[in-house]
């Protein structure tokens, strides 16, 4: 690397800086713009479908008109709230997440404790707080707690992946939220954090051995859990073979099957759907996927996919092209929770999985699903703007971003004559009486060179 000489004779300082402006993250501007543009595009789907699915049955209901935009109108007020608190995301700093992540973390243990005790039931799962027109519920909040809290412990303490032994705090943390999540019960929202956790350690690099030995754990434990209620192993054998019931367990496999073999390749249009009129159970929720496939087809279905398929792409480059290993964690674990539930949902609507009332992020019915989503989204759109957060184990003043160093030359007057003994080869220069430039790296330090050295 060459540093030329300025006019006039003086000197050149030579310094390491910073890379220049808009190329240090160049190549991460494309997948914020993907990831972005797949994000509101959901949520413009979800908004619709929403109304869709739900203003039929609330016509039925209700006899009026009035009762049809209910659902549509809270959907509209979650998605206000969540696009603010998805624009705080992007652009607070993330050393001040990871500041206030274990608080948040643990805080969501204590509204779990909470919501069993003064907690209300839907749908037989004591885990709402019902506060007037809000709705509360903790399960969503405790799963991105949990891949907020693994990369704020995992960034910093690589040794803590090198056993299960090392992992007990955080595994612990796990175990406690979702051993509270079990007894609402939600064994949903349970096995999608475990998932996220899992997600959150492949991306901070645990040993591929005790993936497998903690996931055969978990594995083992949820099938003796599906087992140990009627209910939820009625659920587990009926996806097995679904029409052995149609009737009963197997009746909203059967229905979410014949609105998307109803729709055909095009559908039959929007709001032309007649499975959700009371036919297809939560269609505004669990079942929003049979109605898209019913009413906009099986095309209709796969541009939904290709919008999920766009969101993981940006969201995983956007991890792996992280500037620090907290920001590569968290992209990743927060990219994979969104993909685990989007994919649970749409194999259980295809009778590919069993039913667990997972719903589809962004698009479904759900304000407490939508608003976690925003914030997941907002926290990787933050990474891809070079978020960075400041880790205990560096001084401030070593907090500069990574990446190869640039020569910066910096006019500057002569150098002093005391300090021409210590002068670097990059800051010397010719001073010839002539006043011709020379090439200080290229002669050796000679007595008549040293008088002249700068």
């Amino acid at each position: 690397m060459r540093a030329e000489a300025g006019s006039g004779g003086r000197a050149p300082r030579v310094r390491a800086g910073r890379p220049a402006a808009g190329t240090a993250h160049s190549s991460s501007s494309a997948e914020y713009r993907l990831l972005f543009t797949a994000t509101l595009a959901l949520v413009a789907i979800g908004v619709v479908m929403v109304f869709s699915a739900s203003s039929t049955t609330q016509i039925l209901n209700d006899g009026g008109l009035a009762a049809s935009t209910s659902f549509l109108k809270k959907t509209l007020i979650a998605v206000a709230i969540g696009f603010t608190l998805f624009a705080l995301a992007t652009r607070m700093s993330l050393s001040r997440v990871r500041e206030i992540t274990p608080r948040f973390a643990f805080g969501c243990l204590i509204a779990l404790l909470a919501v069993l005790a003064v907690g209300q039931a839907v749908n037989g799962t004591k885990g709402w707080f019902i506060l007037g027109p809000a709705q509360i519920q903790p399960a969503e909040f405790l799963k991105l707690a949990l891949v907020l809290y693994g990369a704020h412990l995992l960034a910093d303490r690589p040794d803590r992946l090198h056993s299960i032994r090392e992992m007990g705090p955080y595994l612990g943390f796990t175990a406690a939220g979702c051993v509270l999540v079990l007894a609402q019960p939600d064994m949903g929202s349970a096995m999608i954090a475990i998932f996220a956790v899992g997600v959150t350690l492949i991306a901070a690099g645990a040993k591929p051995r005790d993936l497998t030995l903690l996931g055969s754990l978990v594995a083992g434990g949820a099938l003796m859990f599906a087992l140990a209620a009627p209910y939820r192993r009625d659920r587990l054998l009926t996806f097995l073979p679904p029409d052995a019931d149609v009737a009963g367990t197997g009746f909203q496999t059967i229905q979410a099957k014949i609105a998307i073999g109803s729709g055909g390749l095009n559908g039959v249009g929007i709001g032309n759907g007649v499975q959700k009129a009371f036919y297809l159970p939560e269609a505004h929720t669990d079942m929003i996927s049979a109605v898209i496939g019913e009413e906009f087809g099986f095309l209709g279905l796969l541009i939904v996919i290709a919008l999920f398929g766009m969101l993981g792409y940006a969201g995983f480059r956007i991890a792996l092209n992280a500037r620090d290993s907290y920001g590569r964690i968290l992209a990743g674990g927060l990219t994979g929770l969104i993909l685990i539930q989007a994919c649970l949902n749409l194999y259980a609507v295809m009778g590919m999985a069993p039913l667990t009332g997972v719903p589809l992020p962004l698009v479904s019915y759900g304000n407490n699903s939508l608003i976690v989503s925003l914030v997941a989204i907002g926290l990787i759109l933050n990474v891809a703007r070079g978020g960075r957060a400041a880790t205990a184990s560096r001084p401030a003043r070593d907090r500069r971003p990574a990446g190869p160093a640039r020569l910066t030359v910096i006019e500057g007057q002569r150098q002093p004559t005391k300090s021409r003994r210590t002068a670097t080869v990059a800051q010397r220069s010719a001073n010839s009486r002539d006043g011709r430039r020379r090439d200080s790296g290229t002669r050796g330090p000679g007595p008549g060179h040293r008088r002249r050295a700068s």
